[in-house]
């Protein structure tokens, strides 16, 4: 194993993804924008001459094919370079391992998931093949399969396009198991050669097996003059159409062939279907290519199916809104907020209307561009996005759709780690939640829900508003160990002041001597003893900050005690009603407001300390609370 370099060009080297004959693979940072990258990189001196100049003229070529091409399906180039020691090229840097690594260490699919492998790989190839380029080495160890299962084309090393002249007749270039009758014979070949090599590693994910084996020579003898058995035939669960579709795929004739990637998808999925049918499965759903708007065409919402009624008088298939486990009180009925999804897999889009069609009115678009005009010209209540599309990234979608709606609560909905993205975008008040891909239903369901909920509640409400200025300096303080509450008060108050987070009372007392706190909401079951007094040292120091307080109400005690030395300005039962926290928090800021402009209120606020308080200020806790809300205290005085 070699030592990686510190860098390479402006990139930062990080590490070693995998290496080969002649080049490795390095895991890089460009810190100018921060993002982590592949770098694939030949070193020079391992070659001379004549092959020098071959490779690197080939090494260039991929970076050419592959930068023409934009498409989700294939890895992005990013840029190409070369010094006295390497040339190198630049790349999206996928979270996933290859194909063949999954198949090499014995992971099997069943006929949905090799279907749905096999539908990406052609989406990918049909894409490039419109663009003139064809990959001519389609194998497993060229395709990443990413952590949510999405499939990524890369190495396009001995790619060829309309106007190249890298190779000539007489060269066989490729890969032995999965190289066309037309590549073991040295002629030229087109992009029915790639459609031949999807064939193969469609047999070998539904068969268990490749179609052919054996030494090149048998390889060779083999693919240009035998049949090869029929898949069904390894693999029972296979209906006789897929035999028919992968035995003409894998035709010695490029005549006899499917003549585009599109036909060859077309054809395979309806094998796939009558294979999922005989094993007692549901068909795979459609790719409806026509669901891409034209730029003259509105958003269509999907048209509910009429829904038959369960016995408890609920659309069949529908799930209680109240055993999802949200913290807020989510209406069980049926409501109609007006959702956006976008996503650039129509598959995924498909699956999300299904989910939620019966709930809302579902909007959904593959174009993000598409979605900004129509989110400009129609209310959303919610918008989840996609993070990884071809034109525009989820976060910058969402970044752009709060400026036009500011009202509209944001998801973004994700596969990928790119946790910088994700979490600036949260602590900015860009994204409500993240959900991760594949979802599970149930947190889906819940976070939607609650995402409809605050979005009608931001829609519908009014009221009061103009008593508050535009944006204010103090903030709310949300003291809870689940980030939940926080994202809903930010929701519902961050565009008109800030809004903090502390997972514990530690992190509250160092927030209230750095920040300037106007309110603070915390759940009373959190923090036990310990909460209930700094809500009581708060008031006696600084009887300004109002606190806001949810609670079940079990312990009457509790509570009185908290009006009685605390002054609690607010309680909410739980689940929290969000239109009840909005106007709780709404009137408690602008009480702050009052209390800055008449100080004297802020007088019939103060508390007398009591014998249990004064006992904790010479605790440990209680000194630290003390020295931290003086800082307060004298912020609020100057």
């Amino acid at each position: 194993m070699i030592s990686p370099p510190k860098s390479i060009g402006k990139y930062e080297i990080q590490g070693i993804l995998g290496q080969g004959g002649m080049g490795v693979v390095y895991r890089g940072y460009d810190q100018a924008i921060a993002r982590s990258v592949a770098i694939k990189a030949i070193s020079k001196a391992i070659l001379v001459g004549d092959e020098l100049a071959q490779v690197l003229a080939r090494f260039r070529h991929e970076a050419q094919a592959v930068g023409r091409l934009t498409h989700p399906r294939i890895v992005q180039i990013y840029d190409y370079g070369e010094d006295e020691h390497v040339a190198y090229i630049v790349m999206e840097l996928v979270n996933g391992i290859t194909l063949q690594q999954h198949l090499a260490r014995g992971d099997s699919y069943g006929i949905a998931e090799s279907a749905e492998i096999v539908r990406q790989l052609l989406d990918g190839l049909r894409h490039a093949h419109e663009a003139g380029v064809i990959h001519r080495d389609i194998k497993p160890a060229n395709l990443l399969v990413n952590s949510d299962g999405r499939v990524k084309i890369s190495d396009f090393g001995i790619a060829q396009t309309e106007a190249s002249g890298l190779t000539q007749a007489g060269e066989v270039l490729g890969t032995l198991h999965y190289m066309s009758p037309e590549q073991f014979a040295g002629i030229e070949v087109d992009a029915l050669s790639d459609l031949y090599s999807v064939a193969v590693i469609a047999y070998e994910l539904l068969a268990g097996k490749k179609p052919f084996s054996g030494n090149a020579a048998t390889l060779m003898r083999q693919v240009l003059s035998q049949l090869p058995e029929r898949p069904s035939v390894p693999n029972p669960k296979l209906a006789p159409l897929i035999d028919r579709v992968l035995l003409k795929a894998l035709a010695k004739s490029r005549e006899d062939r499917y003549q585009s990637a599109q036909e060859l998808a077309d054809a395979f999925r309806e094998g796939v279907d009558a294979s999922l049918a005989l094993a007692g499965g549901a068909p795979m759903p459609a790719i409806n290519s026509a669901a891409l708007l034209s730029a003259a065409r509105l958003l269509v919402p999907a048209t509910p199916a009429p829904a038959a009624a369960g016995a408890d008088g609920k659309p069949a298939g529908s799930t209680d809104l109240g055993k999802t486990g949200s913290m807020l009180k989510l209406d069980e009925s049926i409501k109609k907020a007006r959702v956006l999804f976008i996503d650039d897999e129509e598959r995924i889009l498909t699956a999300l209307k299904s989910q939620f069609r019966d709930r809302y009115h579902v909007f959904t678009t593959t174009d993000g561009n598409k979605a900004l005009d129509f989110i400009s010209r129609y209310q959303m209540h919610v918008i989840v996005s996609d993070q990884r599309m071809p034109e525009m990234v989820g976060v910058e979608l969402l970044r752009r759709s709060r400026e036009i709606s500011p009202n509209s609560v944001r998801i973004l909905l994700t596969g990928y780690s790119d946790l910088a993205a994700i979490v600036g975008s949260i602590n900015d008040g860009e994204v409500y939640r993240f959900i991760s891909k594949p979802w599970d239903n149930a947190e889906l369901l819940r976070v939607v829900a609650e995402a409809a909920t605050i979005g009608l509640e931001l829609a519908d409400t009014k009221a009061g508003s103009a008593e508050l200025p535009a944006r204010m300096e103090a903030g709310v303080l949300v003291i809870d160990p689940d980030e939940g509450m926080e994202r809903v008060v930010r929701e519902l108050a961050g565009h008109q002041c800030p809004v903090w987070h502390a997972p514990d009372l530690d992190s509250a007392l160092e927030l209230l001597r750095q920040e300037n706190i106007a309110v603070l909401v915390a759940d009373v079951e959190f923090g036990g003893g310990q909460l209930t007094e700094m809500l009581k040292i708060v008031k006696q120091i600084n009887p300004q900050v109002l606190a806001i307080i949810a609670t079940q109400a079990s312990d009457s005690e509790l509570v009185i005690e908290l009006i009685n030395q605390a002054q609690i300005f607010r309680f909410l039962n739980k689940p929290v009603n969000v239109k009840v926290l909005r106007g709780h928090v709404h009137a408690a800021l602008a009480r702050y407001l009052a209390y800055q402009a008449a100080p004297v209120l802020v007088q019939a606020q103060k508390v007398e300390v009591v014998a249990a308080a004064a006992e904790v200020q010479t605790a440990t806790l209680g000194e630290k609370l003390v020295e931290g809300f003086k800082t307060l205290r004298m912020r609020w005085l100057r």
